[in-house]
């Protein structure tokens, strides 16, 4: 079995951040998703799991913090090409996420806006062109 990578994210309103997590590019896993959770699956190996609080809870005795407020980590999630950076923060814009709550990056070889989801929780999403640093691994 290849390895696989899961995000596991409280949320407040699951219905709304289902919503915006399919128009970030996530496809619903309806064998891993109920009333209590979604998996949004971004690849056959990354996956964003969005629990009610009540479930979330069942995973850890830790006070379930507020990422409007603190920053908690920084997610980015790739895109094929420059254009689609633009598109995909649309879509999730459209379906209830803010826009850029961090400083766009154009470096050239790389461009990255971020999109805030329905709980505060900032995604960076990105293009790089890999051909960039075709033979210079030193450089990543």
């Amino acid at each position: 079995m290849s390895k696989m990578i899961f995000v596991n994210l409280p949320v407040r309103d699951l219905a709304a951040s289902t919503a915006f997590y399919v128009a970030l590019g996530g496809k619903v896993n309806e064998q891993f998703s109920n009333e209590q959770a979604t998996s949004a699956m971004f690849s056959d190996a990354i996956g964003v799991m969005l629990m009610t609080h009540d479930h979330y809870r069942d995973f850890t005795k830790r006070r379930i913090g507020d990422a409007r407020r603190d920053s908690q980590a920084l997610f980015a999630l790739s895109v094929d090409n420059r254009n689609a950076v633009d598109a995909t923060l649309t879509r999730a814009v459209a379906a209830g996420g803010s826009a850029d709550p961090n400083p766009a990056q154009d470096r050239g070889f790389m461009f990255s806006r971020s999109i805030e989801d329905p709980d505060g929780y900032v995604w960076e999403i990105l293009w790089m062109d890999a051909a960039a640093f075709a033979g210079t691994p030193e450089t990543v």
